[in-house]
């Protein structure tokens, strides 16, 4: 059944899904309403075998400029600790998804739209893009996952001189210290990122899940450990027909056909 989305925009073509946020007159607030909306287009996502790739931008001049505000101001802690278990557990969702995410982030990301950002694996920002963690300044910190994903970017110095200042960063210096992976113009920021995202659709699905197994689970551990690991993901990429059509194309100089498994 197909889901009536009020918040977000879906669109899916060549095995990439386009997620927009679309609350363009409170810049993308991310209400409860919309952060369920998000779990559930993640969840029609990792369910459709058609979809490879998962775009998420925003509409009109924000990629998404925090959460909402109005909805929080007066939450008792036990009324916060749910609204922030529920970005959580969505955010920590899309980090752990089998499909690999890209956020496009047109205008600013603050807040919960810098954690968003944070929870994809890659990071394409427009030259008028900004980043930053003002929660220090309404008297909280980053409550979805901002203080553990940042430091693990950009580095812990460097993540608590953006949590503790609560300052903004423009998309230049958030590439120079590896927060954005890419700076695009303006207008060709979608077309740029979906041009991507379709070239590493035609990779094998399986072997992508296991390149997010390995990196994901494996950072953080000791060398020895995260070989192993990287050891049993690479070898389980060798029960799969990828496998076999990848090598198999190699040799005989041909554009391999992948299946997923």
């Amino acid at each position: 059944m197909e889901y009536d989305y009020k918040n977000i925009k879906i669109e899916k073509n060549a095995g990439v899904a386009i997620i927009t946020f679309n609350r363009p007159k409170v810049y993308n607030a991310l209400s409860s309403s919309m952060l369920k909306e998000i779990n559930t287009v993640v969840d029609e996502c990792n369910a459709d075998k058609d979809v490879k790739i998962l775009i998420f931008t925003g509409e009109g001049r924000a990629f998404v400029a925090g959460a909402d505000i109005s909805q929080m101001k007066d939450y008792l802690p036990y009324q916060a600790i749910n609204y922030l278990e529920e970005g959580h557990n969505i955010f920590r969702k899309i980090e752990a998804l089998s499909k690999p995410s890209i956020a496009a982030v047109n205008g600013m990301a603050l807040g919960g739209g810098t954690e968003i950002a944070l929870a994809c694996d890659l990071r394409f920002v427009s030259k008028k893009a900004t980043f930053g963690l003002p929660e220090i300044t309404l008297g909280i910190i980053p409550g979805w996952g901002g203080t553990q994903r940042l430091s693990k970017i950009i580095g812990i110095g460097r993540a608590k001189e953006m949590i503790l200042s609560g300052d903004t960063i423009s998309a230049q210096r958030a590439y120079e210290i590896g927060l954005a992976n890419r700076i695009i113009s303006d207008e060709l920021l979608l077309q740029e990122t979906n041009d991507f995202a379709k070239k590493i659709a035609t990779h094998s699905t399986f072997a992508m899940k296991m390149a997010k197994d390995s990196i994901n689970f494996g950072y953080g551990l000791c060398t020895e450990v995260a070989s192993k690991l990287e050891n049993q993901c690479t070898s389980q990429c060798f029960s799969t027909h990828d496998q076999k059509e990848g090598m198999q194309a190699f040799l005989e100089k041909r554009k391999a056909t992948f299946i997923g498994y």
